[in-house]
């Protein structure tokens, strides 16, 4: 058996879980802390591959392996990665406190409506953007994607950050920091998590099911739904189409550029992904700030028009939805197809503007297709009659990414 122990929260490793191990694996702290059986070897863990290697050899010998690793070693931790390489059933994983569960109780609050993310090897704009959507997120931190670097992405964002440095050790530190005091430190390398917090929102209601809120029953609201001018708002069949062809999800940022209601930006954000509305008119602004509120998510809102606006946001989209345009919706298609990393879907009311921005999708390298939208609603009649009501017809265009183009970060 390769026994796996949860340590670094304050719980001691105990000898009889030592004794008789042949190979002892661990960071240089977890191995420095306990006493080591005088035959065992010890692999300071550091490169995964050679210590599964160490193991490997270990167990073939017949030898007892211990492998001590932070908090509870099923969370983010190095059971997949053994479970992958030897079973399992070769396992006896003895859990400690996680580091989640420990910064969360030491702040007093629940986490079972937390998000948790690693940035640990991992890009830190995931995380990111998964604190812009959520009020509650633990981050998992890494050299390079720190409290610094996260507090930097998210000065713009109301947000606390907890930072809970060496938890369990007489070094312990929890930190109630905003994201521009977290930017402006160094905070060494005994970081554990960073919660993200939305004070108004840190205390959640009782739940169900662990994890986010819940997600939403259904989507493509009716435009009842939201305050709008005049009609001047995305439809649901279309916006129905639009949201399958965006893929908003968790972690994911969406530009919706000239939101008008803000409708797509709602309801990306009610499926999780963060959301930046870009808006030319004052009255527009106002309207998607009180629909998000409405709905009880976060819309990040820019007053400007498009393209020059975009030119502002140093962030880089998934996702980009542009709504209206006028006569630069080109431009405005061009510059959110350089940007995107993954789609750009364009909906349009006139004809004659669909070859330029079709043009514009292919010549950032996506690949282009469009359907145009005919629908007709059931409409009461006097007499207890019902007819059918047509709708303005819209062409929507969306360009793909392919997916080699965004392995290999041509989207910047």
């Amino acid at each position: 058996m390769i026994t796996v122990v949860g340590t670094g929260t304050g719980v001691p490793v105990g000898e009889d879980v030592l004794a008789g191990a042949g190979l002892v694996v661990g960071g240089r702290r977890h191995l420095d802390a306990v006493r080591l059986p005088e035959s065992a070897e010890r692999v300071v863990l550091g490169p995964l591959a050679p210590a599964l290697d160490a193991v490997e050899k270990q167990v073939g010998a017949g030898g007892r392996v211990v492998v001590l690793a932070s908090g509870d070693p099923g969370f983010f931790g190095i059971v997949r990665v053994l479970a992958e390489r030897f079973g399992p059933e070769r396992l006896d994983v003895r859990p400690g406190v996680s580091s989640v569960a420990a910064a969360f109780a030491r702040i007093g609050l629940p986490w079972d409506d937390a998000v948790v993310v690693s940035a640990h090897g991992r890009e830190l704009r995931t995380a990111v953007n998964v604190c812009r959507a959520q009020p509650k997120t633990a981050v998992l931190t890494g050299p390079g994607a720190g409290p610094a670097e996260l507090g930097a992405a998210l000065r713009d964002v109301p947000r606390v950050l907890v930072v809970a440095s060496g938890l369990g050790s007489r070094a312990e530190r929890v930190e109630r920091v905003t994201p521009a005091e977290a930017a402006a430190r160094d905070w060494g390398t005994a970081v554990n998590v960073v919660l993200c917090l939305d004070r108004a929102r840190a205390l959640g209601p009782v739940r169900t099911v662990a994890g986010p809120g819940e997600r939403p029953t259904g989507w493509a609201l009716d435009e009842a739904e939201f305050a709008h001018r005049d009609s001047m708002i995305t439809k649901f069949e279309v916006r129905a189409l639009a949201l399958a062809r965006l893929g908003p999800r968790p972690g994911d940022l969406v530009w919706d550029v000239g939101a008008g209601s803000g409708s797509v930006a709602v309801e990306c954000a009610r499926l999780g992904a963060a959301v930046t509305a870009v808006e030319k008119t004052a009255d527009g602004v106002e309207r998607v700030r009180a629909n998000a509120a409405a709905h009880g998510v976060d819309v990040r809102v820019v007053h400007g028009a498009a393209p020059d606006a975009l030119t502002d946001l140093a962030e880089t989209p998934d996702a980009v939805f542009v709504g209206g345009g006028g006569r630069g919706l080109p431009a405005i298609v061009a510059a959110c197809a350089r940007r995107a990393r993954r789609t750009v879907v364009v909906a349009m009311a006139a004809l004659d503007r669909v070859p330029a921005a079709r043009e514009a999708l292919t010549s950032a390298g996506l690949r282009c297709d469009g359907v145009l939208l005919q629908s007709s609603r059931l409409a009461p009649l006097p007499g207890d009659v019902t007819r059918l009501a047509a709708t303005n017809p819209v062409f929507l265009l969306w360009g793909v990414r392919p997916p080699a183009a965004v392995e290999e970060g041509v989207a910047q």
